[in-house]
Formats: structure tokens, C-alpha cells, sequence
């Protein structure tokens, strides 16, 4: 049975189940899950508690396998953590936790808990995390996206006693702090925590100005370069704008940024011709595998875009890729940096507007 981190409270009140499986790459939402569990199977005599790590092809499952079977000398429940950071248990692993599942459903004494990482397709279709759906609970940690974190850290200050003041000036706060934060929920919490050691609720009402948000909140945020993408087909230059700078600072390799932004290019000149040869639009994007949000973004920017705007940028597209490798272009920056920039830029500007592509001045 799969539930979702917003129904976990719901759930545990209605009743602790012997098997959990936590999988996501949020570390602090997933930590807040599985501190919720602990909390609740201690409150219904779970007292003792085993963890075990599962690192290489060679780990021994037989203890894993003879903790869930054995009964504490010293506690009458036991609760038992698997933690594989791989998210690949491996042959044997797969049958032990084929039988943990499967024992789960007959001994209420033992609580199993296994976390994973994000788990794709190909993971979840295998046959032992079948069986941990089968058989007990599943929760996906989702990410909070970067539309919904300014909400997101309302939420965390009102939990505190504090909010932002109201109206256009506590939104920009918001967005100030989403921006400082992104990427990095850890750090936003501590953020967040941090404000309330600095500013108690007990003082002005626990009503946060920005001049007391941009004077404590550091500027934590970590970006992802496949995030950028969804960026630059949105049309949103300012965030592009940030994102590569951030990108830049953390040391991301230029050739990844560039294979990024030439990808949704080469795709977007795919289905653009597929169309031309009378494919249907959702028909054109199943058959160049473009699904989710960018599919979305996709049928949002290709009816306004043209054929030979597309051929411009993947000739941009190809400049590029000879300057992140050392090698200058007429009328092009020489540093790779730059000509990513205007590279974002340029395509950025075309989503917006599905006009000429222009060329930004970098």
C-alpha cells in the first residue's frame, strides 16, 4: 500500500503497521518520516531498536534475517532499520527481503523499516520491492519543488509562531528565502530554525520583516542541472540566470550544463519535425521518450516555436559545445561560462515568447 508523507499522521493513528519502506532523495523529509514511525511504534512498546546498513554485494542478510525471527531478551518489541543506499539489495538481498515482507504479516512484535534512495522504474518493478509494497507500507518522499517552497516554509514558521508580514511584502520575503534555500531542505530547516532562536514568536508578534530574513538566512541553496532545464523551457530568465551562476560556483563541469541544454534542444527539434510529418503532438512526444513536466513544457512552447529558429540554436547548440572543449567561436565568448549563458538565454527567451531567437550580450 503506498501512502504519501502528508497522510503518514492520518495513518499512524489508525494503526502501526510491521512494515515500512521509506524512498526518496529529500534526506530531511525522510528523516521526519521515520523519526514519526519510531515515535509512535515507541508509544506501543517498541522499545528496542536495530539498524543495519546494507554496503556491497557481500553483505551478511543472515543477521538482518535472524533479528527479524528472534525475540529481545530485554524488550517484548523490537523495531529493525535497513538502510541500502544504493537502492540494489542485490540477489540475496532480494530474497531476504522477499521473506521479511512475507514474515511481516504474522509477527506484530517486529517493526521492519527499510529506506532507499529515489527508486526509479526498473527498481520498483523488481520482485522484492514488490513484495515490500505487497506486504506493508510504502512512502515516497517527494521533492519540494521550487514553485511550492515558499509555501512550504510558511508552513515550517507557523509551526514555530512566526510568519511573514502580510501581503506583497511577506511574499517577497518568501521568495527571498525560497531562493537562499533551494535545493537544500536540510539547510532550509536550519534556516528556519535559526530564525526562531534569533527572532522568538514571543517578540513583535513573531511577525518577521525581510530586513530580518536577508540578515540571518544564508544563501544555502543547491541547484540541480537537470532543474535547469525545466527552467530555461519555462522561460524564466532571472532564475536561469541564478541557477547557472549557482551551478558555476559549485563546480558543475560545463560539459554536463551543455549536454543538458543541447538535449532539450536535439528533442525539441525531434518532435518539431516529427509534427511536420503529421505526428500527432502527444504521439511525436511518447516516441522521443519526453514525459512529466518537461512534457508539459514541451506542449506549452512547441506550437509557437519554428523549425528554422530550431535549426538556429542547434547550430548555437554545436558552437558551444567546441568552446566548454577549448576552442573559440567568432562572435562568441571564450569562456564557457559565458557562452552557456547566452546559450541558456537564448533558448530561455524563445520559450517565452516563441519569437526570433535573440542573442543576449554576454
Amino acid at each position: 500500500m503506498q501512502i504519501s508523507a502528508a497522510q503518514l499522521a492520518n495513518h499512524l493513528q489508525r494503526g502501526l503497521k510491521s512494515l515500512y519502506t521509506l524512498h526518496g532523495d529529500e534526506p530531511l523529509l525522510q528523516q521526519e518520516a521515520l523519526d514519526a514511525i519510531r515515535l509512535h511504534a515507541r508509544s506501543q512498546g517498541f522499545s528496542e531498536r536495530s539498524s543495519h546498513t546494507v554496503s556491497g554485494a557481500h553483505f551478511d542478510w543472515s543477521a538482518v534475517l535472524a533479528a527479524g525471527g528472534s525475540m529481545s531478551l530485554f524488550a517484548d518489541k523490537q523495531i529493525i532499520e535497513i538502510r541500502i543506499p544504493s537502492g540494489k539489495p542485490g540477489k540475496d538481498g532480494s530474497v531476504a527481503l522477499q521473506q521479511l515482507a512475507e514474515a511481516s504479516r504474522e509477527n506484530a512484535e517486529v517493526l521492519t523499516i527499510v529506506l532507499l534512495p529515489r527508486m526509479d522504474k526498473m527498481g520498483k518493478s523488481g520482485a522484492w520491492f514488490s513484495a515490500l509494497e505487497s506486504f506493508g507500507i510504502t512512502l515516497e518522499v517527494q521533492p519540494v519543488e521550487r514553485s511550492a517552497l515558499p509555501q512550504w516554509i510558511a508552513q515550517r514558521l507557523s509551526a514555530l509562531g512566526l510568519r511573514v508580514e502580510p501581503g506583497e511584502a511577506g511574499q517577497r520575503s518568501l521568495q527571498f528565502f525560497a531562493d537562499r534555500v533551494e535545493g537544500n531542505l536540510l539547510a532550509a530547516h536550519q534556516e528556519i530554525q535559526k530564525l526562531a532562536l534569533l527572532f522568538p514568536a514571543d517578540l513583535h508578534g513573531g511577525v518577521l520583516t525581510f530586513e530580518q530574513i536577508e540578515s540571518a538566512v544564508l544563501n544555502v541553496a543547491r541547484y540541480d542541472v537537470f532543474k535547469l532545464s525545466e527552467s530555461v523551457l519555462a522561460g524564466n530568465p532571472e532564475r536561469v540566470q541564478r541557477m547557472l551562476d549557482g551551478l558555476q560556483a559549485e563546480g558543475e563541469a560545463e560539459v554536463l550544463v551543455h549536454y543538458t541544454l543541447a538535449e532539450d534542444i536535439r528533442a525539441l527539434k525531434r518532435v518539431k519535425d516529427a509534427i511536420g510529418q503529421g505526428r500527432p503532438l502527444p504521439m511525436a512526444l511518447r516516441e522521443n521518450r519526453i514525459w512529466g513536466n518537461k512534457e508539459r513544457l514541451f506542449e506549452r512552447v512547441l506550437p509557437r516555436l519554428s523549425s528554422a529558429a530550431l535549426a538556429e540554436l542547434l547550430q548555437s547548440a554545436h558552437l558551444v559545445d567546441g568552446i566548454v572543449k577549448g576552442l573559440k567561436q567568432p562572435d562568441w565568448p571564450a569562456s564557457g561560462w559565458q557562452a552557456l549563458h547566452r546559450l541558456a538565454l537564448q533558448l530561455c527567451g524563445l520559450c517565452a515568447t516563441g519569437g526570433a531567437v535573440s542573442k543576449p550580450r554576454i
